[in-house]
This record gives C-alpha cells, structure tokens and sequence, in this order.
C-alpha cells in the first residue's frame, strides 16, 4: 500500500526532550525484510505497546466533511460551500477535496510511479538513499535512537518547489517517468494549496490585501512530499504504519494510491476514526493549525 503527502516537513509530537528531527538513523528496509521471508511475528523493535493498539474496527468516517472545489469556484453555490469549508475547518481540521483540478493523468502517473519505485530492486533504491544528516532521499524518518520502536513502512522523501530546492541527485531515474510524475504532481497540488488556502481565507472574513499576501506565501513557500509504502505485516494488530503525530506544515495534502484503508484521525470527543480512501480525491489536512490534530496511520494487511 502507498501513500503520498505534500506538504512541508512533518514532525511528530514526543514526550521526551526534543530532538533534532533534522534526520534519521539508517535501520533495515521493512519491505526487505518482508522480501527476505520475514517471521511468523513481528521483530521486537516493530510491536508496538508504547501506543494504543490499532483498532481495525474503527468507526468509519461518516461525517468527515468532503468539499467541492468545483463549488467554491462557482458563484452560484460558494456562499453555502464556504460555509461548508468553515465548518470543516472548525470541526475537524481534515476533509476530503474532491473536483480539485488536478488532472487524471497526473494523478495516474503517481500510482503508476510511486509503487513502481518501490518494486524496484532494493540496490536500484539505494541510489536514491538518505545521506547522513538529512531526511531527504530513500529510508525512514524520525528515527534518532537504536532502541526506538519503528515504523512497518519505508519512504521516500523529496524536496519539490521551489525547484531550486531539489536534489536531483535523489530524484529517482527509475521508473523512468517518476521525476515528470512528480515535477507535474507537486505543480498541481501547489495550484491546490493556493485555492484551498484563499477559500480558507473568504470563509474566515479575511480581508482582501491579506488575502492576496497569504496566497502569495503559500506560492512562493516550500513543498515537500513524501511516499509511504505500507509492506504486508505478520502481525498488522500490533504494528503501526505511521506513529501518531500532527504535521507543522501549513497543509498537508495526501492522495493513497491503493484501496485499503489505514489513515486514522482523532475526532473531536477523542476516538479513532478511519478515513477511507475515496477514488479521485486528496485529504487535506490542517495539522497544527487545528489544535495539533493527531493522525496516524495503522496496518491493514496481513501477510
């Protein structure tokens, strides 16, 4: 399973003392080790107990707003989807974008690139690999201790826009369409923020000036996005995909490219609530700008 958000840079909330999340020690690929014949149980360092356990029976997202790009745009019906947005915004901080613009091609050229990476052979992939200190390229994130409980997932993460910003040196050159899947991909989901953040603006009453220089500092800001592939897991009860966390970013936007649900976000009178995968829209997501709005994402396939 994969996932892909944009946004920038995540950082997840930790109790102890803070850390440089700058980043990350370099441990074994889980789908490697799944590749390898992994065992009938999760390696200890995989089990995690130092969270609630993943509820796969989790209330589904009945509620969970969706908005309709299409009739912010619209004249016609922008009063009532601002309102809509508002609300969203207000009440949970996440919502499911749909008619947002971004072109079916450019979004199946992600689905099709995205895991085709990930089916690459593992020296193929480590020629995108993390250096030591950065969180850029091909491994895993957040991980600063040798006796940390890890994720079930390995990633890859990419600087995009300003394009000045990226390595290309860590920018895949196999599957041989994955850097004009991506160099199209983070455009158009630049183009999204933008929208998303002035219709976020008119429902709020901003004021047209301080619109105009909050739509400009999304423009020009940076934009970061990062793949997520999920391997079959032994075990899925016990493992988490992704730690909970809330992102800093100023929006977080994630497209899956598989069908199985995973990412769980907490409601407001603190349960776990699943948010499905919907063909043809993007999660957007608020973050800290919600209250540190908590999510994660947990395993739902068996090996």
């Amino acid at each position: 399973m994969q996932e892909m958000g944009l946004g920038r840079s995540e950082k997840r909330q930790m109790e102890e003392e803070r850390v440089n999340l700058e980043w990350s020690l370099p441990v074994p690929s889980v789908q490697e080790l799944v590749r390898q014949g992994q065992p009938d149980a999760l390696p200890p360092r995989y089990v995690r107990d130092d969270v609630a356990p993943a509820d796969h029976s989790s209330e589904s997202s009945q509620g969970l707003p969706c908005i309709d790009l299409g009739k912010l745009m619209d004249p016609s019906s922008q009063s009532t989807e601002l309102h809509n947005l508002h609300s969203a915004c207000h009440q949970w901080g996440l919502f499911l974008l749909v008619n947002h613009e971004v072109s079916d091609e450019g979004m199946w050229l992600m689905k099709e690139n995205v895991p085709g990476f990930f089916k690459l052979p593992y020296h193929e992939k480590q020629k995108s690999a993390q250096r030591p200190g950065s969180l850029e390229g091909y491994g895993q994130a957040f991980v600063t201790s040798h006796e940390q409980k890890l994720d079930w997932n390995d990633m890859i993460f990419l600087k995009c826009l300003p394009s000045h910003a990226r390595d290309l040196e860590l920018w895949p050159q196999n599957p041989p369409e994955f850097r004009i899947a991506l160099d199209k991909y983070s455009e158009d989901l630049r183009k999204v923020a933008v929208a998303v953040v002035k219709y976020i603006g008119m429902a709020l009453g901003i004021h047209e000036g301080e619109l105009e220089l909050l739509m400009k500092s999304f423009w020009e800001g940076r934009y970061e996005v990062r793949m997520n592939y999920y391997p079959p897991c032994p075990e899925p009860e016990r493992a988490m995909g992704l730690s909970p966390h809330s992102d800093n970013s100023g929006i977080t936007m994630l497209m899956e490219c598989g069908n199985m649900p995973g990412l769980q976000v907490i409601s407001r009178d603190g349960r776990w609530v699943t948010v499905p995968p919907v063909p043809g829209s993007i999660v957007v997501n608020l973050g800290q700008n919600h209250g540190d709005l908590q999510q994660r994402h947990i395993q739902s396939t068996r090996s």
